[in-house]
């Protein structure tokens, strides 16, 4: 029994480490290409049906290094925005599984495409831990009572403000955690997301192309609040583009991605590990594609 006792210290260690450090560094996605994934109230809101894929893992090859997987679809009509998004993460034999449901209203403030969206997501969230790449006594009742505990309900919120330049939003994601303090998390999480961005159209035209900049001010429990700031540049109308941008958790991310005729996608970045980790991994790298169908 000591012998698994320390070991479940260790899994609990390690995959609190892995998951924080997921946070540390989210999914890149988030910040241009599928602001659905942070913010619900992105949801339809250019209209017409949107699916989104993402897949990130860290670049070198570490026994139970932690592994993201994203998919979300959104559907656009009228003043009315719905979703489905569903998020898989895995550190060491930690399994967390959430999947949401969601709706957003869409209200046009004027002729020149001004507006504001209001989104709210909710559905279920699942931890458990894999018994079958435990070392030890899968039978032991630590695992079980820790596998046996019920799904949360869990969900985000979002409001956000868009013009045909400027975007201004902010959204609490993992509501469950910030309504109901006594939660029992594994690792850190979310706690907020800000964001103020204002796009640059450079040139007009089939070669045409702009720079949107932009700053984002988000939470991480049990770390110090966040800084992102960089850049997003598209060629060709946007279809094709290179983002960057800086994280004051001492790291950086690098892309670049093409929307071919603004309906396939597909898009790959490279995040370099924060400080406190950079002796040990060399970063991730993420997989981002998408299908437009519509509008």
């Amino acid at each position: 029994m000591k012998i698994i006792h320390k070991i479940g210290l260790l899994i609990a260690f390690t995959a609190s480490v892995n998951t924080a450090k997921a946070q540390l560094n989210p999914l890149s996605a988030q910040y241009y290409i599928n602001q659905y994934v942070i913010n619900p109230a992105f949801a339809g809101y250019t209209g017409g049906i949107k699916i989104n894929g993402s897949y990130r893992k860290l670049w070198d090859n570490v026994p139970g290094a932690p592994v993201t997987q994203s998919l979300t679809a959104d559907y656009g009509f009228k003043r009315v925005g719905i979703g489905l998004n569903v998020n898989n993460e895995s550190a060491g034999l930690q399994r967390q599984t959430r999947v949401l449901a969601t709706y957003a209203y869409h209200l046009r403030l004027n002729e020149k495409n001004d507006a504001l969206h209001f989104g709210l997501s909710l559905g279920i969230l699942s931890q458990r831990l894999e018994d079958t790449d435990l070392y030890g006594n899968p039978n032991d009742p630590l695992v079980g009572q820790y596998n046996n505990r019920k799904n949360y309900l869990d969900g985000d919120f979002g409001i956000a403000y868009t013009g045909n330049r400027l975007t201004v939003q902010a959204s609490i994601p993992n509501l469950k955690t910030f309504l109901k303090k006594e939660t029992i998390k594994l690792a850190d999480v979310a706690t907020f997301y800000s964001a103020v961005s204002y796009r640059f159209p450079i040139s007009q035209g089939p070669d045409g192309f702009d720079a949107e900049p932009k700053v984002v001010y988000r939470g991480v429990k049990g770390h110090d609040n966040i800084w992102d700031g960089g850049v997003q540049v598209g060629m060709a109308n946007r279809q094709v583009f290179a983002m960057v941008m800086y994280h004051s958790s001492e790291s950086a991310t690098f892309g670049l991605g093409m929307d071919y005729k603004s309906k396939y996608l597909i898009s790959g970045t490279y995040t370099t590990q924060t400080s406190a980790l950079s002796a040990y991994t060399n970063g991730s790298f993420e997989l981002n594609l998408r299908l437009s169908l519509g509008k």
